[in-house]
């Protein structure tokens, strides 16, 4: 399968963190299968090859190491604030599609929420969103 969004993820470093993207940022493919329990759409896939070892795993909120994905309620966990008020998922009847839809649960009330966004989206602007510079725009 040809690589769809390795790059864009990759290019989230020198972005936003003025840093190159080096190969240990990420994580290679034998590291990536040996910790995977189930499968996982492209992007979330890609998403770890670029940046699995890097500081932005931990960026604000907890993306989760691929050995600690699970499912449950019926959607793939990958991300949790640091609060543990929400989480995001993908529906796990949709782990095929190679950039599917992302869900929030809120964890009080169990409740989902399509965010309206595919995974590859919702990651870049959550980046945006966590480390650009709120000064630029006064």
């Amino acid at each position: 399968m040809s690589e769809i969004f390795l790059q864009k993820f990759r290019d989230l470093l020198p972005n936003y963190l003025s840093e190159p993207w080096q190969e240990e940022d990420g994580l290679s493919e034998a590291e990536l299968n040996a910790e995977l329990a189930t499968d996982v759409p492209q992007a979330l896939r890609e998403f770890y090859l670029a940046l699995g070892n890097s500081e932005l795993m931990e960026a604000y909120h907890f993306f989760w190491d691929p050995d600690e994905l699970e499912v449950e309620d019926g959607f793939l966990l990958f991300l949790e604030d640091e609060e543990e008020l929400y989480t995001w998922g993908i529906k796990a009847d949709q782990i095929d599609v190679p950039d599917p839809l992302i869900w929030r649960r809120s964890n009080a009330k169990g409740s989902w929420v399509c965010e309206e966004g595919t995974f590859s989206e919702f990651v870049l602007d959550y980046f945006d969103w966590v480390l650009s510079d709120d000064d630029e725009d006064e």
